[in-house]
């Protein structure tokens, strides 16, 4: 009898993933998105993605492999100048990376060669190292079949919290040391006072969130109408802290003085790293610092908690006083050349 080839033999199964497999703190999608290669860690999971999913694209139909400890996530679309599209599910800022693992790329290729030989669509992948071997691999791969065109390019930032909150601050400038003592000092007067709160239940996540939607519509982006309260917004990260209530990796802290909700900072943790979403505070407060005491009152928890990271996503003015960490991303259209 003749013996099957060597990788016949090797070769994992690839399997559709459905979404009620895919929709859980511990399915294929999120443990292959522990990997160490991945920027933003975080926005490589279902909690950001499915619910980005949901919210703005619920019609594209999914296209999520899993072979091996490995997992491929994409939607499709089409594109009025591009045509067909397969595309991250969360496709707007692009943060998270498609392929998850250390064989995603050959499962992407499967998934082309088995299930678009006809169309051939474009591929869109976010979330790449510029240097990585993630994308050194996509370029070998799909180099002779695809042109790869640079899209987009961004720089997250991020705050190592080794040493703990003493540890933190020594990384900090002495002029932002000095302004969180005098603002400490100035909340203590006026009895201002932090609230911790993890979400174990979508009950406690729609409860905390309301109070956050109230802070938000009261703050200088409510009153704008461009803040969280805004439709597409509000469901998006209700959706998301209702996920993260599952696993217990929500993490939300509310500024509050006299009973009364000033403010609010929230994120989500993902494995030894925790991801700043969004914070706010009542617009009559501005004048006290409150959203640089949530930051710290966060990274205090945070540190307590042996928390090894604070990813802050897109880097902006306020970020660099508060991080030290750079690190680029960008994302390339996958174009199939001409036969």
């Amino acid at each position: 009898m003749t013996s099957p080839a060597r990788s016949e033999i090797e070769r994992p199964e690839r399997r559709v993933l459905g979404f009620a497999e895919l929709d859980r703190p511990d399915s294929a999608w999120n443990r292959a998105a522990a990997d160490g290669e991945q920027a933003d860690p975080f926005c490589c999971r279902t909690e950001w993605q499915l619910s980005y999913h949901e919210t703005f694209g619920p019609k594209r139909p999914l296209h999520v492999r899993e072979s091996g400890g490995s997992v491929v996530a994409f939607a499709k679309s089409r594109h009025e100048r591009i045509g067909p599209l397969l595309e991250p599910l969360e496709s707007h800022w692009r943060f998270g990376c498609p392929l998850l693992g250390p064989d995603a790329v050959s499962l992407l290729d499967g998934l082309l060669r088995e299930d678009f030989a006809q169309d051939r669509p474009s591929v869109l992948l976010s979330g790449l190292r510029p240097r990585g071997a993630l994308l050194r691999e996509v370029t070998a791969r799909f180099g002779l079949r695809y042109e790869a065109v640079r899209v987009d390019l961004a720089t997250l930032c991020s705050a190592s919290l080794e040493g703990g909150i003493d540890g933190f601050l020594s990384r900090r400038s002495v002029r932002l040391r000095k302004r969180l003592r005098q603002a400490e000092r100035r909340a203590a007067g006026r009895r201002v006072a932090f609230e911790r709160h993890v979400p174990r239940t979508v009950a406690e996540a729609d409860a905390l969130y309301a109070r956050m939607l109230a802070v938000e519509r009261a703050s200088w982006k409510g009153i704008g109408r461009c803040g969280m309260a805004q439709p597409g917004s509000r469901q998006f990260y209700q959706r998301m802290l209702r996920r993260l209530s599952c696993s217990a990796s929500g993490r939300v802290m509310f500024a509050c003085c006299d009973g009364e909700d000033v403010g609010f900072v929230f994120g989500g943790l993902a494995g030894a790293s925790y991801r700043g979403q969004q914070f706010s505070y009542a617009n009559d407060w501005r004048d006290f610092s409150i959203g640089n005491l949530l930051q710290l009152e966060q990274i205090r928890w945070l540190c307590e908690e042996r928390v090894a990271r604070y990813d802050m996503g897109p880097l902006m003015d306020y970020k660099v006083h508060w991080t030290e960490l750079q690190l680029r991303i960008e994302a390339r259209l996958l174009r199939p050349r001409l036969p």
